[in-house]
């Protein structure tokens, strides 16, 4: 479980950023948009984030049009757990055949 020690800076947040081209820093939370081929392409991959979910214990926000990460448990910010699990996501996502549209987060 992470706590307030383990907030990232923005720095930090930037740096791993580089490193996740689906994502964007946006109110405080990394967040990023897919745009599947198909309904069931869009439900195997809201699967696939759901076993990421249970594999790394950390829960984001999740509908049918976006998904954001923070840690509820440090306050709602970005920690190193939001970056893994953004990076898990963005690999499930690839594989679903999935297209990131970051730019259609608000």
């Amino acid at each position: 479980m992470a706590g307030k020690d383990d907030i990232l800076s923005r720095s930090t947040i930037d740096d791993a950023l580089a490193e996740l081209p689906d994502w964007r820093y946006r109110q405080g939370a990394l967040v990023t948009a897919y745009k599947c081929p198909t309904s069931a392409a869009a439900l195997e991959l809201i699967a696939a984030v759901g076993r990421i979910a249970e594999q790394q214990n950390h829960h984001p926000d999740l509908d049918w049009r976006y998904n954001r990460y923070t840690s509820h448990d440090a306050g709602s910010e970005v920690t190193q757990r939001d970056v893994r699990a953004a990076k898990s996501v963005s690999e499930a996502a690839a594989e679903a055949g999935a297209v990131a549209k970051p730019e259609a987060t608000p």
